[in-house]
């Protein structure tokens, strides 16, 4: 019987680590080249929205690029329209996060109708962190950008905060960090 029972828990043990290796191989993640995601955004006034992510927010603008109409339609980006891409950057480290404007003057593009984030599927927001808060709402002041909601406000976390607001565009950001 002894033996029957250790053969029981031998075979139980073997099928327990087993799965258990077949499980953290199907969770292994990907082998990404880069930490960061990088976002593009369809705007309607490029220059606009530039000035706004740059003056109010405090992004740095960064070389850019173009995409051919041939290579747009091609790589399934556009029905056919070029693509003229402002690229601005969170800092300057090499693995920067990168925010990718663009705008389509010819075309009657869309706006989506995100009156708050649970309106609409798809990305809802972005969000920043900040080493300032302080810093950040005068830029957002001086730029004259209107807060959402009752932020600031202390996080519970007891040391940062949050700060929501819209560009010009309609798209949500939140900021997030202490005040000093």
């Amino acid at each position: 019987m002894k033996k029957i029972f250790m053969g029981i828990l031998f075979i139980y043990s073997g099928l327990l680590l087993s799965s258990q290796y077949l499980l953290a191989q199907n969770n292994q993640s990907a082998n990404f080249s880069n930490s960061s995601i990088d976002i593009g955004i369809v705007v309607k006034d490029v220059d606009k929205t530039a000035k706004f992510y740059s003056e109010a927010i405090g992004l740095k603008e960064v070389q850019g690029f173009n995409v051919s109409k041939e290579i747009a339609k091609r790589f399934g980006l556009t029905d056919g329209d070029p693509l003229n891409v402002r690229v601005f950057v969170l800092g300057d480290a090499p693995n920067s996060a990168k925010l990718k404007i663009m705008s389509f003057p010819s075309k009657q593009v869309k706006k989506s109708s995100q009156k708050f984030i649970n309106s609409t599927l798809g990305f809802s927001y972005l969000t920043i962190f900040v080493e300032d808060m302080t810093d950040s709402l005068n830029r957002l002041k001086k730029a004259e950008v209107k807060l959402l909601g009752e932020t600031p406000a202390l996080l519970p976390d007891g040391i940062r905060y949050i700060t929501v607001f819209k560009d010009p565009d309609g798209n949500y950001f939140e900021l997030i960090g202490p005040m000093n």
